[in-house]
């Protein structure tokens, strides 16, 4: 059964062009059923080269292409978000943050919409900080949750405070996390994920330029949202939920964790090592979107 991108947006069909400012894209001057009419998987991460190696790991995975191939921004004419396609799979750029996350999910859902994809799976692949968990660790989310360990996004709209579920595909979080036994390189869990709006004070880390809490205070705080299921915080996953479930989307967070929280804040590791930790969840997604295909 097909199963169309919803867009919950009845104003959007009295626009003869519809301009994605920000992807420089636009109905007007791209043919996006041609573009992006076969697209089945979107894998969204926050930094441009992170995406860009993703693209050429996947063609790797997929048999696509040739060694060496370098893969077009398809954004060139923007610096905000970098997007690459292989195939049947997505590799776009969000930015740090629920913001920068937000803009780009508004675009990107629209995007799939003109083109008129079907039966379409957004995961999201990054980086976080481990409660409880040994570096390096995977961690599937369950469900996001804000600071205060609800599994809801807040926004205020229209200067109205507007509360959306933040809920993640069940089936597909069990999915990946089947695929992670069988590549068995790694530990991964399925937990729920904190969504912050900052790095430090939001996270309780004490090496901000401004800290008015106890270590004290911030190691209970983090065994409490330990104790609620939270298994790794970022910043971005609530907004993700929120709207791949408004438009129907099945979606995933899939991060690794650079370190565990209940031991420090600061990121210590060699580059080496976190550069083959920030590899673990494109291996997960990678062979998950093989396995999808048929390819393993």
């Amino acid at each position: 059964r097909e199963n169309f991108i919803h867009l919950c947006n009845p104003h959007l069909e009295k626009m003869k062009e519809d301009i994605l400012y920000h992807f420089a894209l636009g109905t007007g001057t791209h043919d996006f059923p041609a573009l992006f009419g076969d697209v089945k998987f979107v894998c969204v991460g926050g930094s441009a080269s992170r995406m860009k190696s993703f693209a050429t790991y996947i063609a790797e995975e997929l048999g696509l292409g040739s060694p060496g191939d370098d893969y077009p921004n398809i954004c060139a004419g923007t610096d905000r978000y970098a997007m690459y396609k292989v195939g049947p799979v997505l590799s776009v750029s969000h930015g740090m943050g629920i913001p920068s996350i937000s803009i780009m999910l508004h675009e990107l859902i629209k995007l799939l919409h003109h083109a008129k994809c079907s039966n379409i799976t957004i995961i999201r692949i990054g980086t976080s900080g481990g409660i409880g968990l040994e570096p390096g660790s995977v961690v599937i989310t369950r469900q996001s949750v804000d600071a205060t360990f609800k599994p809801q996004f807040e926004q205020v709209i229209l200067g109205k405070t507007v509360i959306r579920s933040t809920n993640l595909d069940d089936q597909l979080a069990k999915e990946l996390m089947q695929c992670s036994k069988e590549i068995n390189q790694f530990n991964t869990v399925i937990g729920n994920t904190m969504c912050t709006l900052d790095f430090y004070e939001g996270q309780g880390r004490l090496d901000g330029a401004i800290c008015l809490y106890s270590e004290e205070e911030k190691l209970q705080y983090l065994k409490e949202a330990y104790d609620s299921g939270v298994r790794n915080i970022e910043m971005e996953s609530s907004v993700f939920a929120a709207m791949c479930n408004l438009s129907g989307v099945k979606g995933a967070v899939v991060c690794v964790t650079l370190l565990n929280r209940l031991e420090g804040d600061q990121i210590s590791s060699s580059h080496d090592v976190l550069v083959e930790y920030q590899q673990r969840p494109q291996k997960l997604v990678g062979y998950f979107i093989k396995k999808r295909l048929g390819k393993v």
